[in-house]
């Protein structure tokens, strides 16, 4: 079988990195292009030494995205680029015929106008692509798979929305009653990608813990509750509470639920859901998630305590910001659109 070409935009963000790296090993696919808007013509391994040696990597100068997209002989786009850059620039690849897994959140929100509300902004006052929002599939492969084989557009889910609702959606999908959600979710640096910002610079992030867009001010909310909404069959709510640790990746998340069933039933479904999963570990809850035991892998780690004497039934999940939370996912994804193993390039 011939090797997948693919092509990654935005190649110089984490996740573009991230992305990369594990691409240049996997065994069936053949990377034809990596591009950059502020590194044309520079190589990838000069911004990121340690990609210094790869061959797969070093035979690509970064280009433009503009001139990324005009090429033609790919079959795969895997974008990581911003909001709106994305879908813009997607649009002539996809019309072409060749598969995308965008990781920005351009098509994971179903309702235009909710898009616009957490998306939209005087520089961007619109989608750039509306009309393929509905061909766009969710790409959370224990719980979409079959229409990920079968898509051209795949939505990567983000890194905190995929800590969330792995532990959850099997509840909701066997028919768990859950009234209240909470999700206290705390996430590395790389969260918050190369850009410059203040809270993210090492004088502000080290020796230092702080949340941020509480009281349903993240763009993560909007996405976690559709998601969450589609399988209780009913609109669904929930309290969403970001932190930023002091740590360059990985992502924990504590999640208290008012449920019908006990931590040891929801441990149950949970555990029975994912029983052929390769990515979802169900833990004990004397053996609690944590993140030292996922970062660099494609592991989401749960498990679920709590629920007595009235109290809420507490899930704890965690997993890699830039991997299962990103560019993991995203080749987990790509596994599934073009027939190869899942595991392929994920684990060794």
């Amino acid at each position: 079988m011939d090797k997948v070409r693919v092509g990654v935009l935005g190649a110089t963000s984490y996740t573009g990195a991230e992305l990369v790296r594990m691409l240049a090993f996997h065994p069936s696919v053949s990377i034809a292009y990596v591009s950059s808007q502020s590194y044309e013509g520079k190589a990838l391994p000069s911004i990121f030494p340690a990609l210094a040696g790869i061959k797969e990597i070093n035979d690509n100068l970064l280009i433009s995205p503009q001139e990324a997209v005009g090429r033609r002989s790919v079959d795969c786009v895997f974008s990581c680029l911003p909001h709106a850059a994305s879908a813009e620039l997607l649009v002539p690849v996809i019309e072409k015929g060749v598969k995308v897994v965008d990781l920005s959140a351009d098509f994971r929100i179903r309702d235009i106008n909710v898009y616009k509300k957490w998306y939209c902004d005087d520089k961007h006052p619109n989608h750039p692509a509306p009309h393929l929002i509905e061909k766009a599939v969710f790409g959370l492969p224990e719980h979409y798979r079959p229409q990920i084989a079968a898509a051209s557009i795949i939505a990567n889910p983000g890194c905190y929305v995929t800590s969330v609702l792995l532990p959850l959606l099997p509840l909701l999908k066997g028919g768990v009653s859950i009234d209240t959600i909470i999700a206290d979710s705390k996430s590395g640096v790389s969260g918050a990608g190369r850009g410059l910002k203040q809270n993210t610079h090492f004088p502000e992030a080290h020796e230092n813990f702080s949340a941020y867009s509480i009281g349903r001010k993240h763009r993560h909310t909007p996405e976690m509750e559709q998601e969450l909404s589609l399988a209780a069959g009913k609109p669904v709510q929930m309290t969403f509470s970001p932190h930023l640790l002091p740590i360059n990746r990985g992502i924990l998340s504590t999640i208290y639920i008012t449920a019908n069933r006990t931590a040891a039933e929801c441990a149950d479904i949970v555990k029975k859901f994912y029983a052929s999963e390769p990515f979802v570990r169900v833990r004990e809850p004397s053996d609690l998630p944590q993140i030292a035991n996922v970062v660099h892998t494609n592991y989401c780690d749960i498990a679920f305590t709590g629920g007595t004497d009235g109290l809420p039934v507490i899930a704890v999940s965690t997993l890699d910001n830039l991997v299962k939370g990103a560019s993991g996912q995203a080749l987990q994804n790509m596994n599934i659109m073009f027939g190869l193993p899942e595991t392929a390039g994920l684990m060794r």
